[in-house]
């Protein structure tokens, strides 16, 4: 599993989402995938090692050809941790307003908030 750093550092760069996006699409040779972009062959390859590195690419060879793919296992990770993440912030939140609810801080008798009386 990759850890999610790396993953999202892969995403932080706007021209390696495109390229995800790209490939979530179809598998495509280094060559096709730099004609939409205004950058060299080499810089392509660039950011598919970065993508790589982080999960979020694979390719195969064909002859002297390299396709790459998105990996959807890769994006999978970084969904789970973000889940895991969400999850947990939503049951402080709720455990929070329960504390709150359940002191009756923050309200007065009225059901008005304080602050603003």
């Amino acid at each position: 599993m990759t850890p999610p750093d790396e993953t999202l550092r892969a995403l932080a760069e706007p021209r390696r989402r495109e390229i995800l996006s790209l490939l979530a699409h179809d598998e495509l040779p280094v060559g096709r995938l730099a004609e939409a972009f205004d950058v060299s062959r080499s810089a392509v390859s660039q950011h598919l090692r970065v993508l790589s590195d982080a999960g979020l690419v694979t390719h195969r060879s064909v002859g002297t050809r390299n396709l790459y793919r998105a990996r959807p296992q890769g994006l999978a990770e970084l969904r789970a941790f973000l889940d895991e993440t969400w999850a947990a912030s939503l049951d402080v939140a709720r455990r929070l307003a329960e504390a709150d609810a359940g002191s009756g801080a923050g309200t007065d008798d009225e059901g008005t908030s304080r602050a603003s009386a």
